[in-house]
Parts: C-alpha cells; structure tokens; sequence
C-alpha cells in the first residue's frame, strides 16, 4: 500500500498516458498554427524569406515543441484533479456508508427496545 500523496503505479502509468496523447495532439495542433504562420509569413514577409531553410525548421519545432509541452502539462494537471475529485468522492461515499449503518443500528435497537417493552 503506497503511504499518502505516493502514486501506484497504474496510476503513474495512466498519468504518463494521458501526457504522451496531450504532447502529440498539442504538437501537432501548433505544428499546423506554425505552419500557418510561416506561409504567411513568407509571402509577407521579405525578412522571413531571407532565412535559411535550418533556420525556419528551427522555427517550426520550436513551436511545436512549445505546443506539446503545453498542452501534455495541461492534461496531466486535469488528470490528477479528476483523481484527486475521484478519491475525495470515494472517501465521502465510505463516510456516508458507515453513518448509514450507525443509523440503521440505531434503529434496531429501538425497534428491539419497544418489542421488549410491549
């Protein structure tokens, strides 16, 4: 059993899923914004066409990298608060159960009272 705040495995696991999907779609989702901008900035810009081809590469990894990065940090964060809301939920609903089965003996102990009592 991991002591408080340490990670399972599983749940390392699914975390470091959740970041890869979030790098590739972030990657790829401003891979295409930089593409986007490089076009336009080609035909509009005669300063952007002097660079070099390594250095508009450069360029366009530098954006992707920045999307992926961003968007799999963004997704990891939204993971743990789920499982964070998830726990808390857990422990609410094993609160909410042992309150009900005190309340429930409760209630046989005076349905049992007033059957003696009669």
């Amino acid at each position: 059993m991991p002591r408080y705040g340490q990670k399972t495995d599983e749940e390392i696991s699914r975390a470091g899923s959740e970041a890869l999907r979030g790098a590739v779609v972030g990657g790829a989702k401003w891979g295409l914004i930089c593409a986007g901008l490089g076009v336009a900035g080609y035909y509009l810009s005669p300063i952007y066409r002097g660079l070099t081809v390594q250095f508009k590469v450069y360029i366009q990894m530098s954006g992707m990298t920045l999307g992926g990065w961003l968007e799999a940090d963004r997704r990891v964060r939204a993971y743990e608060f789920a499982a964070r809301r998830e726990r808390k939920r857990m422990g609410d609903e094993a609160v909410w159960r042992h309150w009900e089965s005190m309340m429930q003996d409760e209630g046989r102990k005076e349905v049992t009272k007033k059957q003696e009592n009669s």
